[in-house]
């Protein structure tokens, strides 16, 4: 993923970055310190990785997009690991296919985490010890940032993980989490005009916000806050999953195939409603934003309520004026390239410009997202029945 480079070299120093690199490091291996050895390997389905799967492919990605080309004498912890931990970097050879990465017993638990320590060891010593060009800092910041897009990922798929094994197991027995106050939604309006869409700052993006463009809006109205799970659950009272109206085509079958009738994660047990949270199987808050929700779904519901999603430059716009980072939040727009926009050579370029085709964007972070990887021209995007991201549902009319 290209970067945006401008001036970057003049704002971060290698001490700041080696303390940087070390922080984001540090948080990948926190996040799974509540795990018990079998968790690392599990992968219940084919978009789930296991931890230990993410804990190797974000180390595989500073050794050999960093330290194999640019630290002289580096000797590879394992020639085997660019076969194991490659994603999808068609450039780079061959690899496990996706479907296949919770067969990998091997390399273990603790010989990953070996790796990890011996490429943070090398990563020290060539962060200490150079100052940076404005080729290799934009692959650096790439990779920290990748790590913690990974990191997202990673308790994404930890909750899925935990949450369908039917012992419901705790994750964490305190979780930081604060459900908003229950308010009547209201209606924010702006006027028609053109509008700038994209990133435009000397800090780091990733190569799809880049290009900033204007947009023309017709007037439009959206919500000040998320749908709520009591307002969700009005929509499954009514019949929402059982009236073709409100779907899509492709959504109508999804829903009749998969026998849907909820989000995920909802059980209702003994007359009621309950879901699994980190902190294990409990009753539902119904203040909180709806969460776990595909885009087939969002946008039934919004057509039930007689409204619809937010496109992304109408979201973009509305910002500054609403709270946002609870939830991703779908919006009505393909994920498409800005103006302009061209795909880098080689194997940063097959970040992000192979996957516009059949996904939508969603827009704002969620609260597995971590500190300082948020920004309101981030565009994350995916499936249209993908639902184990930390997902919601923002309407507009």
């Amino acid at each position: 993923m290209k970067t945006n480079t401008i001036n970057s070299s003049k704002f971060i120093s290698a001490k700041n970055l080696a303390k940087q690199y070390i922080k984001v490091r540090n948080h990948s291996v926190d996040i799974c310190k509540s795990l018990q050895t079998e968790d690392y390997v599990v992968q219940p389905v084919a978009d789930v990785s296991p931890p230990k799967w993410h804990l190797g492919h974000t180390t595989w990605f500073f050794e050999t997009f960093i330290l194999i080309p640019n630290l002289l004498g580096y000797k590879v912890f394992n020639q085997q690991f660019n076969f194991v931990f490659n994603s999808y970097y068609e450039t780079v050879g061959a690899r496990v296919i996706r479907t296949d990465r919770g067969n990998l017993s091997r390399p273990s638990v603790s010989e990953v985490y070996q790796y990890r320590e011996y490429v943070d060891r090398y990563m020290n010593e060539y962060l200490s010890g150079n100052s940076f060009s404005d080729e290799i800092l934009p692959l650096i910041l790439l990779g920290l940032n990748h790590e913690q897009q990974h990191q997202e990922l990673l308790l994404t798929d930890i909750k899925y993980i935990l949450g369908h094994n039917p012992l419901f197991p705790v994750y964490k027995t305190k979780v930081n989490v604060v459900s908003p106050e229950s308010q009547s939604l209201k209606m924010i309006s702006f006027h028609e005009g053109v509008y700038p869409i994209g990133f435009d700052s000397h800090d780091f993006c990733f190569d799809n916000e880049l290009g900033v463009h204007k947009v023309y809006l017709n007037d439009f109205q959206i919500a000040d806050r998320l749908v709520t799970n009591r307002e969700y659950l009005q929509f499954m009272n009514d019949g929402g999953y059982t009236d073709f109206r409100y779907w899509h085509s492709e959504g109508w079958e999804w829903a009749k195939g998969q026998q849907v009738k909820s989000p995920m994660y909802w059980h209702f047990i003994e007359g009621k409603w309950m879901n699994y949270t980190f902190s294990g199987l409990t009753e539902i808050d119904w203040n909180d934003d709806v969460c776990h929700i595909n885009f087939f779904e969002a946008s039934a519901y919004a057509a039930w309520k007689g409204m619809r999603l937010p496109t992304e430059a109408e979201w973009e716009t509305a910002s500054k004026h609403v709270n946002w980072g609870r939830r991703w939040e779908w919006t009505n727009s393909a994920y498409l390239p800005y103006p302009g926009y061209k795909k880098e050579a080689g194997a940063v370029g097959e970040y992000n410009g192979k996957f516009m085709v059949n996904q939508m964007v969603l827009r704002g972070a969620s609260e597995v997202t971590p500190t300082g990887h948020s920004r309101n021209t981030y565009r994350n995007f995916f499936q249209t029945h993908h639902k184990w991201q930390f997902t919601g549902i923002r309407l507009a009319q």
